[in-house]
């Protein structure tokens, strides 16, 4: 089968609902009467979903109105959003760089104004990543806050559903339709625990950025950070075996993503005890922390987003995820927000909070964004 892909970032358009919102999905969400392919030729033939996943059921019924699949990563499993078979959507404001994965089109639909908002998966950075390289807001919430009935793949110990939008106030709107609802406006900012994580220039950055709005850079650490990421690629390495391994019969998973469900096959009992191990601990740190300061904040990505040359090794672009990732393994929610440029490059801030603290994330963007303006 050919590809399904539209050079604006969707894999099908259409309309369900009707509303004053306008939002998207990734085409890893049923849609009643359309497949959900995963980016991947294995499925080009999936059957139509017989009902809608549940979250989007809600905004449907909550008075949003739905205008497409989008394209993504290969099923959701690489962080460039380079996908030959169903397409790369440009990145609208930095069409030399990848769009970031595996939401991709979730993120450039959002980025080019199609839509209001967009919902994307965010198993190790699938949100917040494609966020930063295109210059919007993406929310991760709390493990489970959202439902993934109707997601893929069935089960994840770390995918949450996530939320797209240009605006604070969208997320505040989108919020409140799916039950979380967010309190007033702040007057001030909570304290703020800086965590210097990414390459020099970006934290100095963000860091100055912050401090021109009055907020001091509170040096605070996460000493198991980096074996945080390590865990969760272990973990995730596992569950992607787990879920996709019966579609390598067939071939048609492309070469670079085949490989890395195959790795999963080898990961043993004792790496994954190991990789809890870590999960518990770093859990237990994060809590910690937050009790001394409400919110986290550190870069969304390490270093500057590639450009499509520059990441066509899938490999070379991992560690673009090591500190987006640390936070799926413990499931606290985390936001990423757009707060300038280098090199002709974005440059993103990522807040962290307490589990059951979406609101102060929005609160907090809306904060920080009303002053830069």
């Amino acid at each position: 089968m050919k590809p399904v892909f539209e050079s604006n970032g969707y894999v099908e358009q259409f309309t369900l609902g009707s509303g004053e919102l306008r939002f998207a999905v990734k085409d890893t969400l049923d849609i009643a009467g359309h497949p959900t392919r995963a980016g991947c030729p294995a499925l080009a033939d999936a059957p139509k979903a017989k009902q809608h996943a549940r979250i989007v059921k809600v905004l449907l019924n909550s008075g949003c109105q739905l205008t497409g699949k989008t394209t993504l990563h290969e099923l959701a499993f690489g962080v460039t959003g380079i996908n030959p078979w169903s397409g790369t959507p440009v990145n609208p404001q930095y069409p030399t760089l990848i769009p970031g994965g595996s939401s991709s089109g979730s993120a450039t639909v959002v980025a080019n104004g199609d839509v209001d908002f967009a919902l994307g998966t965010d198993t190790g950075g699938s949100v917040r990543m494609p966020a930063a390289c295109c210059g919007v807001l993406g929310l991760k919430p709390g493990y489970g806050v959202l439902s993934r009935q109707g997601v893929l793949p069935a089960y994840s110990s770390l995918d949450c559903v996530g939320i797209f939008a240009r605006e604070p106030r969208i997320l505040r709107e989108v919020l409140a339709r799916v039950a979380l609802p967010v309190d007033a406006p702040l007057a001030s900012l909570p304290s703020m625990g800086f965590i210097f994580a990414a390459q020099p220039e970006i934290d100095a950055l963000l860091v100055d950025a912050l401090e021109a709005l009055g907020i001091a850079a509170n040096c605070v650490t996460l000493p198991l950070l980096g074996e945080a990421h390590r865990a969760g690629l272990t973990i995730i390495n596992r569950e992607n075996w787990l879920a996709f391994n019966a579609l390598l019969a067939s071939h048609a998973v492309s070469p670079d993503v085949a490989s890395r469900i195959q790795a999963g096959e080898s990961i043993t009992s004792e790496q994954l005890a190991c990789a809890e191990n870590v999960r518990a601990h770093f859990t237990a740190q994060v809590n910690d922390l937050l009790e001394e300061t409400p919110l986290l904040a550190l870069a969304t990505l390490p270093e500057l987003p590639p450009t499509l040359e520059e990441a066509e090794d899938p490999l070379s672009v991992v560690n673009l995820t090591r500190l987006v990732r640390p936070f799926n393994l413990s499931g606290h929610p985390a936001l990423s927000l757009p707060m300038g440029e280098l090199q002709g490059r974005p440059v993103a801030l990522q807040l962290v909070a307490g589990f059951g603290e979406e609101g102060l994330l929005v609160q907090a963007a809306e904060w920080l964004i009303r002053r830069r303006l």
